[in-house]
């Protein structure tokens, strides 16, 4: 096996604070063997000025182009790196201190063509951003199938925490023009290549999420319209696990119909559910706070990627209309 050179890709849009913050974790790795790309997605708030510091700190290219979404923006990145195996980063990650040395060392012990690592929550996280965390990597919601989970059908690593070398990456072609799951494309076109892919637990990052309950719903929302639109181009990706969010939104539609029929034991069983999660996120945060916004934020999941979910459906599969999603002005606000 050839030495491995890391190149890390960053794609950001409007997150100049991000983007530094990211980069002052890099500075801190103890295997500093690896460069950084920046590309700027055609954003407003640019974040140049930001990160020019790091320019002295670390091996930092920057490049800026219009706007074309996330995937597109991390092709532009790989066809200006040097190093052999890329990792993409989202900008609103920071990275542990030893990441690199984890991945290079795994590397070397049992090579993968592709790998994904998990996300956890950071102490420095507000609150809310801690109960989103919860919701989004718990038992209990969906979290087993964003890489916390040892085997959820057949791993498919994420573009938020994601290595690939430069030999598969230009075999797959490269990301798509997706908007939302563009990842996920991009894993499902590895697995169909045969392509070895695996989970390196231990190479985590902390991921930040949405700063707010409403950036979250767009989010999932957004995200269950593209497990349809993923289901159109690879009608292999959709599961049962994948309807669940589905069903908890008429479950509550039922619930709450129910009980004005005096008919209580449905919605006693959802306030069971909630019940679990607040103890669980008790549990692993520590923190009540935490622990009442989690419920919130597993609501909020829910709800978002259902209703998206029930939209796609109808929309692209009953109605037979062409690829979408929502919020395209106003993702971000």
């Amino acid at each position: 096996m050839q030495e491995i050179h890391f190149s890390l890709i960053i794609p950001v849009y409007n997150r100049p604070d991000e983007a530094r913050e990211l980069l002052e974790s890099l500075c801190k790795q103890t295997d500093t063997d690896f460069e950084v790309v920046i590309v700027e997605d055609g954003s407003t708030e640019r974040c140049d000025e930001a990160i020019k510091p790091y320019f002295e700190k670390l091996n930092l290219k920057y490049f800026f182009k219009q706007n074309e979404g996330p995937g597109l923006t991390r092709n532009y990145g790989a066809k200006l790196a040097s190093g052999n195996f890329f990792i993409f980063f989202d900008s609103d990650c920071l990275i542990p201190e030893r990441y690199i040395e984890i991945a290079r060392k795994a590397q070397k012990e049992n090579y993968l063509d592709c790998f994904g690592g998990p996300d956890r929550s950071h102490p420095s996280f507000t609150p809310v951003q801690k109960a989103i965390s919860y919701s989004m990597t718990a038992f209990l919601t969906t979290g087993g199938i964003r890489g916390g989970a040892k085997k959820m059908d057949k791993f498919h690593p994420r573009s938020f925490n994601m290595g690939i070398s430069k030999e598969a990456f230009e075999r797959t072609g490269g990301y798509s023009s997706m908007r939302f799951g563009e990842d996920l494309d991009m894993s499902l076109r590895i697995a169909s290549l045969g392509l070895k892919t695996g989970l390196i637990r231990d190479a985590f990052v902390y991921h930040k999420r949405r700063t707010d309950f409403r950036k979250f719903f767009k989010q999932v929302h957004n995200s269950g319209i593209a497990r349809i639109n993923l289901y159109k181009r690879h009608p292999q990706s959709l599961k049962l696990v994948h309807f669940i969010p589905a069903g908890f939104v008429f479950y509550c539609i039922f619930s709450i119909i129910t009980l004005l029929f005096g008919l209580w034991w449905f919605a006693a069983l959802l306030l069971l559910y909630f019940i679990m999660i607040f103890l669980d996120a008790l549990r692993l945060e520590k923190n009540i706070g935490v622990a009442f916004l989690s419920v919130e934020a597993a609501t909020v999941q829910h709800f978002g990627y259902g209703t998206g979910f029930i939209k796609a459906f109808w929309r692209r599969l009953i109605l037979g209309q062409e690829e979408f999603h929502s919020f395209k002005k106003n993702f971000y606000k």
